[in-house]
């Protein structure tokens, strides 16, 4: 399943709008977009699987859920959008979302880990 989300608006920033941002800073923006049952961000649960960004300013994310029939997709395509709209350079967003290699709490990383009362 592919969700397409174009274009993206994006904030006024400090004339750095012609620079593509790094997957770095796109993951960084990505920890402000709460998986609001788990109340864990969506990098920290594992859930991003794969940041790309095009010479025009599109970024394709490939994701998962921690279940195929989570009814947050739209919900979290929405949360990430706005997050991303906060950063220059961006032009739209696809996500990709899939479910190989299915989730596992193994994906986790340790602080969502800990966060959830899982072994370390």
């Amino acid at each position: 399943m592919v969700v397409i989300i174009e274009p993206i608006q994006v904030m006024a920033s400090s004339g750095e709008a012609n620079l593509l941002p790094t997957a770095e800073q796109i993951e960084a923006a990505l920890e402000g977009v709460l998986d609001p049952e788990l109340g864990v961000n969506i990098v920290a649960l594992g859930l991003i699987y794969g940041i790309e960004v095009s010479p025009e300013g599109i970024v394709q994310l490939r994701m998962t859920m921690t279940t195929p029939a989570c009814p947050l997709r739209t919900y979290l395509a929405r949360q990430i959008a706005m997050q991303l709209s906060r950063i220059g350079g961006i032009t739209g967003l696809r996500i990709e979302w899939t479910w190989d290699p299915p989730w596992t709490p193994e994906k986790m990383r340790p602080t969502a880990r800990q966060q959830l009362g899982f072994p370390a």
